[in-house]
């Protein structure tokens, strides 16, 4: 009598868990892959060191270079990514 609870407590664990595990994998395919150069195209940046046109960005916590396609943007301004060439943004101040 104890093994088939030992069997039937051991069946219920192995269930769960496949369980837990299929829940989670079909969780982490439905998020979209958020990588590469495209994926910053109309993000929000802050800007760090004025852009005159030329300065640095904050964005997705990382420090960008940038230049500003409107003139001269002030430091803890917030900018909208236009495009990306190499590793420069291309930025407008937010409207």
């Amino acid at each position: 009598m104890q093994l088939v609870w030992l069997i039937v407590i051991v069946v219920i664990i192995v269930v769960a868990f496949s369980v837990f595990v299929v829940n989670r994998a079909i969780r982490a395919h439905r998020y979209r892959i958020g990588a590469g150069r495209e994926e910053l195209i109309g993000k929000t940046a802050e800007v760090k060191i004025a852009l005159e046109p030329k300065g640095v960005v904050f964005v997705e916590g990382e420090r960008w270079t940038a230049i500003s396609e409107e003139g001269r943007v002030e430091p803890e301004e917030e900018v909208t990514i236009t495009r990306v060439e190499g590793l420069k943004l291309y930025v407008t101040k937010k409207q």
